[in-house]
């Protein structure tokens, strides 16, 4: 019995030493973005989804070609790897950048730039609300929708299933996100139920417009 725990602690042990993909800390608390996302709606997600994902991952790579390439070269040939890299990787990947794009301050505005590529491409900041709420509330069962700026530098709006993302070479639209919305029904059921609606509505109240102009201006340096 003593043998067989050590090796277990062995085991253990070479996975965490061989795990590349590292789950982030929230910047902010779990109750900090009520009364629009929930404290444990939250948590549940960060704690249990968010997690899964980058634990999955990690053991997913083991042995792939995978297991040396960084997030990005994953996404580039995504195509090539198992389910498990492809599902896990991006659910990885979007919640990292779903929990950035999230903030109790309120009132945070685009940049100048941003605002003026919005207005140019989609009429007005509430017509871009609009829009990308329409495609979330289309999107049929589980995934994301994103903002994201297209290999001609223009904004454009897509909708992915699952895990996937616009960065991925398996995408139907490829691009940079600069904004994404998670619409699992784990990202808002507790709460809103079936009313995805609702959720997309109050999700505005708590995205950093400071953190999507960031990385709109990102892109541009690329």
């Amino acid at each position: 019995m003593k043998k067989n725990q050590i090796l277990i602690v062995l085991l253990l042990i070479c996975i965490s030493a061989s795990a590349q993909f590292v789950q982030k800390p929230l910047p902010y608390s779990y109750n900090a973005l009520e009364p629009f996302i929930d404290a444990q709606t939250m948590e549940i997600h960060y704690s249990k989804h968010h997690t899964g994902y980058v634990k999955n991952l990690n053991t997913a790579v083991i042995g792939t070609p995978a297991e040396k390439m960084n997030i990005t070269q994953i996404f580039a040939m995504v195509s090539t790897l198992s389910p498990a890299i492809r599902n896990n990787a991006g659910g990885h990947f979007n919640h990292e950048m779903f929990w950035s794009l999230l903030t109790p301050e309120r009132n945070t505005k685009p940049s100048a730039d941003l605002e003026k590529a919005i207005n140019s491409t989609f009429g007005s900041l509430d017509s871009l609300k609009e829009k990308l709420n329409s495609s979330a509330i289309s999107r049929f069962g589980s995934g994301w929708v994103w903002l994201y700026v297209t290999k001609e530098g223009k904004l454009d709006i897509c909708t992915t299933a699952n895990q996937d993302n616009p960065l991925m070479d398996v995408a139907e639209n490829k691009g940079m996100p600069i904004l994404a919305i998670d619409v699992w029904e784990h990202a808002y059921y507790l709460k809103y139920q079936n009313k995805r609606a609702d959720y997309l509505s109050a999700i505005w109240n708590v995205i950093n417009w400071t953190e999507v102009s960031k990385y709109y201006e990102a892109t541009k340096r690329k």
